[in-house]
Formats: structure tokens, C-alpha cells, sequence
């Protein structure tokens, strides 16, 4: 199931494709895509932040689309925080004070919500006795740190961490879990100061566009995946 920017596809081509976007104009659209495709998709719109949503979202895909056998987690409730009284960033985008309030939202889109997401594709998967199941997480290596980003790079390394306690924990479930931390990937919001930002770093070698990021997360999905459980795939 895609959930919040996500796409899942059951396995072996008959598909049924749940895809909720972070804009639900663009989720419509996309389902919109897979269906004159010959498909069958819905687009959810819904508030991750509340702890209620992710069995509510798995109710739904269910009752439209039959058992959830892939999750990938890709929602984000990115906000710019920081430690120091600096007004904006490099690209002059606003920075706000660390907070309780931005630690708290942060923290249930970016990290409870999608524990929450994979507790729920577990505990179905094992009620109705499945066998393959499959897991990925986009994350943005929030382990190395995020000056300017500190609640969401937090949540993100959280994200990460769990993800791999999965992979050991579902294994006799027959569900694989992995970490995708793409590059900077433009959904929107890259200005040419961030391209030439990227051009000249030595860690970030592209700007890369969203479909090249969902080549990894589809080929993760997929059975020729199997033997591939609890790594974190760096993508540059």
C-alpha cells in the first residue's frame, strides 16, 4: 500500500494499487493513471499525525482492494527547525525554534505514524496466515544530522532504525524490510540555488527525479528481492 506519497502493488503483476500522494489532487491523478492502465487504485487523503489513521487506512485499502501485502512508507511532515536563533537557512527558507510542538509533529508523521503502518501490516499478514509480505522506508539519512532539520532529521534516523528491527522481527512472516534514503529529489520545491548547492557538494551528486527513486522501491518490492532484508540503500 502506498500511504502519503507512497505507491504499493501486490506482487506478480496482478496488482491492486492503493497510491495516496501528499497532494490528493496529484494521488487522484496518479490512480487515475493506473486505472486507464487496466489497474485498480484509490487515492486516501488523510492526517498521519493522527494515531487513529493507520488502521483506518488499512480498513479502506482492504475493503477496496483486497489484503495489503506491501507497505511503503514515504509520508513526511517536514518542518524546519533549529537549535540556533538563526532566522533562515542557506537557501533563505524560515527556520523555527526547536519546540515541543514541532518535535511532536514531526515526530507522529515522520516516526510513530509509520511504526504504527507496519505494527498494522504485520498483525494482519500473520491473521490471515500470509507468506510474502514487503517493507520499505524513505528516510533521508537523519543519523548523520540536519542542521536547519533537526526534528526531521531525528524522526527520519528513528524511522531508520525501526525499519531494520523489523526486518529481523517479520523474517519468519516472510516479509522483507528496507531503508531507501534517496538524494535530493525534486517533488516540487528544488530552486536552482539548490541545484547549484548540489553541483558543488561532494556528498550529493544529483538532483534526482521521483520516478528514479521508485525503480529502487519497486525492485524491493518485488520477488526477485527476497534475499534482500534490514539494509539501508543510499542513493546518490
Amino acid at each position: 500500500m502506498h500511504l502519503s506519497a507512497t505507491a504499493t502493488r501486490h506482487r506478480r503483476g496482478d496488482a491492486q494499487d492503493p497510491y495516496h500522494a501528499a497532494r490528493f489532487t496529484d494521488g487522484e491523478q496518479i490512480a487515475a493513471e493506473i486505472r486507464r492502465a487496466g489497474g485498480r487504485a484509490e487515492a486516501f487523503e488523510a492526517d498521519l499525525g493522527d494515531p487513529a489513521v493507520p488502521e483506518r487506512l488499512f480498513d479502506l485499502a482492504e475493503d477496496r482492494l483486497g489484503p495489503v501485502d506491501i507497505l511503503v512508507n514515504n509520508a513526511s511532515g517536514w518542518i524546519q527547525d533549529t537549535f540556533t536563533p538563526d532566522p533562515a537557512d542557506r537557501f533563505d527558507r524560515p527556520l523555527r525554534p526547536v519546540t515541543a510542538e514541532t518535535w511532536s509533529r514531526q515526530f507522529s508523521v515522520d516516526a510513530m505514524a509509520p511504526a504504527l503502518l507496519i505494527g498494522e501490516l504485520a498483525r494482519r499478514h500473520r491473521a490471515r496466515g500470509a507468506d510474502w509480505g514487503r517493507i520499505v522506508g524513505l528516510t533521508s539519512g537523519g543519523e548523520l544530522g540536519f542542521p536547519g532539520e533537526v526534528s526531521y532529521g531525528a524522526a527520519k534516523a528513528a524511522q531508520t532504525d525501526y525499519t531494520l528491527s523489523a526486518a529481523a522481527e517479520l523474517a519468519d512472516l516472510g516479509i522483507t524490510a528496507n531503508v531507501v534514503q534517496p538524494p535530493v529529489t525534486d517533488t516540487g520545491w528544488v530552486t536552482d540555488e539548490v541545484r547549484r548547492f548540489v553541483a558543488a557538494s561532494a556528498t550529493h551528486f544529483h538532483v534526482a527525479d521521483p520516478a528514479e527513486v521508485a525503480k529502487t522501491i519497486v525492485f524491493l518490492a518485488s520477488d526477485e528481492a527476497a534475499l534482500i532484508t534490514g539494509n539501508v540503500i543510499t542513493l546518490r
